[in-house]
């Protein structure tokens, strides 16, 4: 292993060379006392299984399924999640591509007590591209995916808390009916968001509200921050010089997540582009939007 520095004097993570991960290794790596650790970053560290790499392209899409992969879970440390204060247990991740050496293997992307399985296959734009015409996803993305998924995996860790359970059970329902059939009944007659919905998707099932909802959640902070770090403003008048995802209140990051978006979407028109972000927040889906929020903010 070679260990090289980070412009902060840390070693570099061992994934720098085969995901081109650009983290620091963890904190806690230390390779005089523990030759068999690589030193992986917090992140890479959450990878339990990576795709045939034998095989060129899987390589390149794995290294853009985990630049992705970082990118969200950085976001989520701001928040609190998996830094020193989570004394709960990290995601698991299985990055899997469809091809491999011995021929093409089905993948279902999804999250079950705490494994991530994520097809970085998708990482490809033709094949996202296919798969956002065939299930009519338009913003079907990696990053999205990734945002999805983890939303389940924290509402695998939330729902342990009574005060939560109870609460989110009052405005999402009950996660505890049959997940099965309704994702059939979803499949079969899909509906429409709607005023309390922020897909048609998060209709199927509590779990899939949830998870549409905290993703939203993920999306409009990183629009905010995003656009705020680069000095641009917006006449939504908020708190916006806080820390969005820790200081700033909810509502007002909504706020101007959402006349971020407007703005946006036009901007994207005026070069034949699809909306940044499409999606309406009534008020039902607004208020689904601020529980989601102020509970990935507690954790």
């Amino acid at each position: 292993m070679r260990e090289r520095g980070t412009a902060s004097g840390a070693m570099a993570c061992a994934n720098l060379d085969d995901a081109g991960c650009n983290w620091a290794a963890a904190p806690d790596h230390d390779a005089t006392k523990d030759a068999d650790d690589p030193g992986f970053c917090l992140s890479c560290r959450t990878t339990r299984t990576i795709p045939d790499l034998s095989l060129a392209q899987n390589r390149d899409h794995w290294r853009d399924a985990e630049a992705a992969k970082r990118w969200v879970l950085w976001g989520l440390m701001r928040l609190g999640w998996f830094g020193p204060e989570d004394n709960g247990p990290p995601p698991i991740f299985d990055m899997i591509a469809e091809e491999t050496s011995a021929g093409p293997v089905s993948v279902t992307m999804g999250h079950a007590e705490g494994v991530i399985t994520l097809n970085v296959s998708e990482a490809d734009p033709a094949r996202l591209a296919l798969r956002q015409a065939e299930l009519g996803e338009p913003y079907r993305t990696v990053m999205g995916h990734l945002r999805h998924e983890i939303a389940h995996y924290l509402h695998w860790r939330l729902i342990g808390d009574a005060g939560f359970a109870h609460a989110f059970r009052s405005l999402f329902g009950d996660e505890r009916a049959d997940y099965g059939a309704a994702l059939q009944r979803h499949y079969e007659d899909p509906q429409p968001a709607g005023e309390t919905h922020i897909s048609s998707y998060a209709t199927a099932h509590p779990h899939e509200d949830w998870a549409e909802t905290a993703a939203h959640v993920l999306h409009l902070l990183d629009i905010a921050d995003s656009f705020g770090a680069t000095g641009f403003r917006t006449e939504v008048d908020d708190a916006w010089r806080q820390d969005v995802y820790r200081e700033a209140p909810s509502d007002a990051v909504i706020d101007r997540a959402a006349a971020i978006g407007v703005g946006m979407n036009h901007v994207n028109r005026a070069m034949g582009l699809a909306d940044l972000y499409p999606f309406v927040l009534a008020p039902g889906v607004r208020e689904k939007l601020l529980f989601a929020f102020e509970a990935l903010r507690r954790g």
